[in-house]
Formats: C-alpha cells, structure tokens, sequence
C-alpha cells in the first residue's frame, strides 16, 4: 500500500453546525423538561450525546504536516490539508511532520580502505514524503533514519581511503568530497525509500584522522608535499639548464667539452637544486 488522500470536511462549517446542534438540543431537552413531555426529554438527551461524540472528530492539520488517519486498525487515508478538519470521531489521528529535518551523526570512528583508523560524521537533510509507509512500514521512522545512516557512513567510510596518497585518479574521502557526498545521498536514499523518506542532502561534516595516528599521518603528508615539491624544482632546473647550455652553444660563447659540459651541470642543477643558499667559488685561473 501507498499514501492514500484521506476523505474530510471543512471543520469550521462542521463545528458551527456542531454547536447549532449542541444548543438546539440543550434548548429542546429544557422546554421539554418544562413542559414535561418525556418524548422531548429523551430526544434533547439522544441530541446532546450525539453532538458530543461528534466533537472529537475536529482536528487540526498545521502547514507542512500530515495525519494518518485509521479506524481500528485500518488505514483510511491521510489528511494534509492545512486548516480545522472534521472526520470520523472514532478515526485514530497521528500527526506526522512533513517538514525538511536534518541531523548529524555522531563522530564514528572506523578504519578506511587503507586500514587507517579515522573519525567521520555527516549531516543528513530529509524529510518524509509517504506517510503510510514512515508510520506502518517501520517502527520508528526516525530512529530508522538515525541508525541507517550511520549504517551507510560506516560502509562508505571503509570502501575508500582518507587520501588517495599513491594516484590522483583514485577517489578518497578527503580529495573527492562533492562525489562521496552524492555516493553517501544515493545509498540513503535506497536504505530510507521503504520508510517513505526522501534524502535531499548528504554531507561529511568532520574527518580526521584517529588520534592515535594522527602526527604519524602528518608527518606522512609533509614528506609527500617536500616530494612533490623537489620535483617540481628538480624539472624547471633541468629546463634551464638545458636552456643555458643552448643558449650558450648558439651564440658561440665557449666550446665545452663533454668533461666540462658536465661539470657545468653539476654545478648549475646544485646552485638551481639547493634548499639554502650556495657559496660561490671563482676561479682566478685559466678556463683549464
């Protein structure tokens, strides 16, 4: 079964009609009881009880809200227009908020791909969309969305690592965050669809590594980032160097050997190379 409209009556017209009927009876019971005619007695009292089971069926349904209505146990629809209402007095009448919710799990602390322990939490934005099946199909809806999504964090969590350190191609959790988010949205999305709640948005709001090997892992991303940045340095000094030894050959400035061709690199690659500053040596002799 699905949401089904649920069949009701403008409650303003039906309470007005409703306290018609309430004093009209009260009003007859009295002149009866007056005139004392037990006939009249009797059909004020069948009025007045009548009118009074009747009240209980007003209801009210704020903006964005929904109620599920059911009659011993049956499903007879669901109300979601906003206003006083009038139904069945004996209909059961839940409430249940259609309004956008959000919340965010708890810091859990799983290993990823790699095996490394990290803490990772996020923020999930939904709301119910099928009121029979968030109120019949589960026991709890938001304890369903609650455990599920920390269900799907988890399995996320462990299928990918925290830093793709190896190939800029692999997705990881802290490199690839707009394609984990919408991975993270659909698997909720397929978990919470049986409960009748829609995922509008599913984020990572805290990552990092455990504590117990944090400073390892900084350590590790430091070494990495000196690496990539010598090789950066390494290619633009070969560039000049090549560029130099080019230059000089054009424009005929001195012949070099290949002995002294590559004594010069030497040098030029530690000068261009060197992480601090170099002491020059000047030679006061011949070229040889």
């Amino acid at each position: 079964m699905r949401e089904i409209p649920a069949r009701s009556w403008n409650g303003i017209a039906m309470l007005l009609l409703l306290l018609l009927a309430l004093f009209g009876s009260l009003a007859h019971l009295i002149v009866s009881a007056v005139a004392q005619r037990p006939g009249g007695v009797i059909e004020g009292v069948i009025g007045l009880v009548v009118t009074i089971i009747l009240l209980p069926g007003l209801f009210m349904v704020e903006p964005n809200q929904g109620r599920v209505l059911t009659l011993f146990g049956a499903y007879k629809g669901t109300e979601r227009r906003p206003g006083l209402r009038w139904a069945n007095p004996f209909y059961g009448k839940r409430a249940v908020s259609l309004r956008v919710r959000n919340f965010e799990t708890d810091r859990l602390k799983v290993n990823d791909a790699d095996g490394n322990p990290i803490e990772i939490a996020t923020v999930v934005v939904w709301k119910v969309v099928d009121t029979f099946e968030a109120v019949f199909r589960v026991d709890d809806y938001e304890n369903y969305v609650h455990v599920q999504s920390e269900a799907a964090l988890r399995g996320l969590a462990t299928r990918y690592p925290y830093d793709a350190h190896d190939s800029e191609a692999t997705q990881s959790l802290r490199g690839s965050t707009p394609e984990i988010a919408e991975e993270l949205r659909r698997q909720l999305d397929e978990r919470l669809a049986q409960a009748g709640v829609d995922v509008l948005e599913a984020r990572i709001s805290h990552l990092a590594y455990a504590p117990e090997i944090a400073q390892a892992m900084l350590q590790r991303q430091q070494a990495s980032a000196i690496i990539a940045a010598r090789q950066k340095i390494v290619d633009g000094a070969v560039g000049m160097v090549e560029m130099a030894l080019t230059r000089l050959a054009e424009q005929h400035v001195v012949e070099l050997d290949d002995e002294r061709r590559a004594a010069m690199v030497s040098n030029l690659l530690v000068v261009l190379c060197s992480d601090r500053a170099t002491t020059p040596v000047v030679n006061t002799g011949t070229l040889y």
